[in-house]
């Protein structure tokens, strides 16, 4: 059988794959958001606490301590400390026992005996975690001061099959997560209840966003509550009294606010294809030559006059056509379009690859033909 002929098939499958992934946000109407979701309360968030602990219990599945001298100095300080002195000659061979990353959140104002989830993470070459058991393990944040305690029975998930004496198994052994398994012991003092002030921070920055909010949150307080800092900082006069703040916080998230519409945004994935972009995206005039295919896009002023006496006005808009072609002769059409969609779907159904589209994009970019900011991921 001929080679080019039997990936054919392949082939098509990939293009059809890329031009499923293009996906494209139609134009919608501006509707209103709950502000806690364009903003979040500033000294309100989450804090990321680290630990190394050992885990034991492992059905010979540890560390090979020849190549892990950590984890055997690890055991001996822990032994140590319980008052377990080893002869400096002995060479221990543990191959149940792992040394572990401990990671685990801090949310906002948990307090001691707070318990929280942590994940497990072996260090060395531990083959898995699977029935170990987390010892003892303090938790440090940023500081190093402690803030937390793990410990706990280590649970890896996932899936396993077997047939006909084959295995497969579908999933990361060298991790597991242990529900409930850290308490906190010491809280994050919190700046919220400080002063008559509290400062938003809008997720995006963006001043007509920031004005809305402004006017959303005078309107709904009174004037003078709130006053925007820059595009991104708002501050709010809330009450002093920790009680009548919560339920004014509860009220102030709560507001709805119409976002101002974003910027005009490409991303594609180089590696995959995927191109997404927002509605504000449109295309000028620019003629593309990349290899074996080039496009055009050509944009003319079509004007349409009114009837004689009928007390209408001349309406002027814009007609595109959008040129493809690729060698040795496939031509596509697009008419009264200027839709980067409609192009890179073109582009794909012409056997386009993820490298060409990522050329042609960026030379429309540098021509100044592609109105919106392209990134690369």
């Amino acid at each position: 059988m001929n080679n080019k002929h039997s990936t054919r098939p392949s082939f098509r499958k990939m293009l059809q794959a890329i031009a499923c992934a293009v996906c494209v946000l139609l134009p919608f109407a501006s509707h209103a958001e709950r502000l806690k979701d364009l903003a979040s309360v500033q000294g309100v968030r989450e804090n990321q606490l680290i630990g190394y602990g050992l885990v034991v219990g492992l059905d010979g599945s540890g560390d090979q301590t020849t190549q892990t001298p950590f984890t055997v100095q690890s055991v001996a300080s822990m032994l140590q400390q319980m008052g377990i002195n080893l002869p400096q000659t002995n060479n221990l061979q543990l191959k149940n026992v792992a040394a572990v990353m401990v990671t685990a959140s801090l949310p906002a104002f948990a307090q001691p005996g707070q318990t929280l989830d942590v994940t497990v993470s072996s260090m060395g070459n531990a083959k898995s975690l699977r029935g170990g058991t987390l010892l003892m393990t303090p938790l440090k944040g940023a500081d190093g001061q402690i803030y937390g305690m793990a410990q706990g029975n280590v649970v890896v998930g996932g899936a396993g099959a077997s047939a006909n004496g084959s295995k497969a198994q579908i999933n990361h052994l060298s991790v597991g997560r242990i529900s409930a398994g850290a308490t906190v012991e010491r809280s994050v003092p919190s700046a919220l209840a400080q002063g008559d002030m509290i400062t938003l921070e809008l997720r995006d920055t963006d001043f007509s966003t920031a004005s809305r909010v402004v006017d959303a949150v005078n309107k709904r307080f009174g004037p003078q509550t709130a006053a925007a800092k820059n595009g991104r900082v708002i501050q709010v006069r809330a009450p002093l009294d920790s009680d009548a703040r919560v339920s004014f916080l509860g009220s102030l998230q709560s507001i709805d606010v119409t976002p101002a519409p974003v910027g005009a945004k490409v991303i594609m994935n180089a590696r995959t294809g995927s191109v997404v972009m927002n509605q504000n995206v449109t295309l000028d005039t620019c003629a593309v030559s990349h290899g074996n295919l080039s496009v055009t896009i050509n944009t003319q002023p079509v004007i349409s006059q009114p009837a004689p006496f009928s007390g209408g006005q001349t309406v002027v808009a814009q007609q595109s056509q959008i040129e493809i072609n690729k060698d040795p002769g496939k031509v596509i059409l697009l008419k009264n379009s200027a839709s980067l969609a409609d192009v890179v779907k073109a582009l794909n159904s012409i056997g386009a690859t993820p490298q060409d589209l990522l050329a042609i994009l960026q030379a429309m970019k540098a021509a100044g033909s592609l109105r919106a900011e392209l990134e690369i991921i």
